[in-house]
């Protein structure tokens, strides 16, 4: 799977997407949440005799919502899994945002 594969799956749930963040303006505010940001963080490639085999990039889906989004996160679980992407998860609240933010770890070639 490639970025852009995954930001087709992700603009699946119907979920505002951008890699990073979005680009916000006077004219174009920032989505309500929930909204998903996605972003490279590291790579994990395969390498031999010198060279690398294959490119893995290690990619951060995350998910910001208001209040715990249960309906939210199976959204994006769901389609991870009907897409055999296995993956890592993790919570946090943002207090100065108010936010939610659930952080989806996967990887990518």
């Amino acid at each position: 799977m490639t970025l852009t594969e995954l930001a087709q799956l992700l603009k699946a749930t119907g979920f505002s997407v951008a890699y990073s963040h979005f680009k916000v303006t006077e004219n174009n505010p920032a989505p309500d949440p929930p909204f998903i940001t996605y972003l490279e963080f590291d790579s994990d490639n395969f390498h031999a005799d010198n060279k690398t085999y294959k490119q893995v990039k290690n990619v951060n889906v995350e998910l910001y919502t208001v209040k715990k989004d249960l309906a939210a996160e199976k959204k994006i679980e769901d389609i991870f899994d009907a897409n055999d992407i296995p993956y890592e998860s993790d919570e946090t609240y943002i207090k100065d945002q108010d936010l939610f933010q659930k952080i989806y770890q996967i990887g990518v070639i």
